[in-house]
């Protein structure tokens, strides 16, 4: 069954298709994470960022789903749909953290509809979860302005310095996103103690990394304790036609941080003859 869909758009003329998708921090939406991505590619590409099911102003089942098998089943559903409704054969991938571990199980399960993937910190990797995943993960169990700044500061090696605004108010705003009550619903359904079971859930079987022949660019802040490099790291072991960038001084917002160079990576690498 389709979803609703929220999308940012940037570049609908253009021939190639990039399709962007976000993390999971509270109050998290497509655009948060790529309104520098989005106008920077999109004279070139068409791009394509929407919010996932669960997340923002798009969907948010009334019976969420019991299990991150079941959220993925959601999202998959979700991307393949909006790719046809656009009448999009076939697209670039871009995933951020647990967008990651989406991007992933697309090329996983559809790889005749992406060409090129990159994956910017990402989830689904089997790896231990971090206290600051955990803690980003039960946001609700101290739903406060205190502890969303707390967060947002664990995101970027110099938070001032990268988000460029008064930290104070972002917490504010992430908050009463956060704070609407489908947002809690879905959120709290997507990640109940523990939260370790739903990083394993994320996981691919055995072998399926190194069957995936598309080109692929790892992107990790070196500095990232969110989602820690071995997951990059995981990767490159795997992935036959893989190259790995490291940021120093870099948390888990490379695509905010160092956004020009990001950037440059993502126009580059999506560039290069295959």
């Amino acid at each position: 069954m389709p979803h609703e869909t929220y999308l940012n758009r940037a570049g609908e003329v253009n021939p190639e298709t990039i399709l962007f998708l976000h993390g999971s921090g509270p109050g998290v939406t497509a655009w948060s994470n790529w309104q520098f991505a989005l106008p920077a590619l999109g004279d070139q590409y068409d791009c394509l960022a929407p919010d996932l099911v669960g997340f923002g102003k798009s969907e948010h089942p009334e019976n969420p789903p019991k299990g991150m098998e079941g959220w993925m089943d959601a999202w998959v559903a979700q991307i393949t749909s909006l790719l046809d409704h656009l009448g999009v054969e076939r697209a670039h991938l871009v995933g951020n953290s647990m967008g990651g571990a989406v991007a992933l199980h697309l090329m996983h399960r559809h790889p005749e509809r992406f060409e090129r993937m990159v994956l910017m910190g990402p989830v689904g990797p089997p790896h231990e979860i971090t206290h600051r995943l955990d803690n980003i993960w039960g946001f609700y169990e101290k739903p406060t302005a205190e502890h969303m700044k707390e967060l947002i500061n664990w995101f970027a090696y110099d938070p001032q310095a990268a988000v460029g605004e008064d930290l104070d108010k972002i917490a504010q705003m992430r908050l009463e996103a956060a704070m609407q009550p489908e947002v809690r619903r879905s959120f709290e359904a997507m990640f109940p103690p523990p939260r370790q079971q739903h990083l394993d859930a994320l996981a691919l079987p055995d072998g399926s990394y190194e069957r995936m022949q598309k080109p692929v660019l790892l992107i990790h802040g070196r500095d990232d304790h969110i989602v820690p490099l071995q997951t990059s790291m995981y990767l490159l072991e795997r992935l036959p036609r893989v190259q790995l960038h490291v940021f120093g001084q870099c948390s888990h917002w490379t695509m905010i941080e160092y956004r020009d160079a990001f950037n440059r990576l993502l126009a580059d690498f999506f560039g290069e003859e295959l």
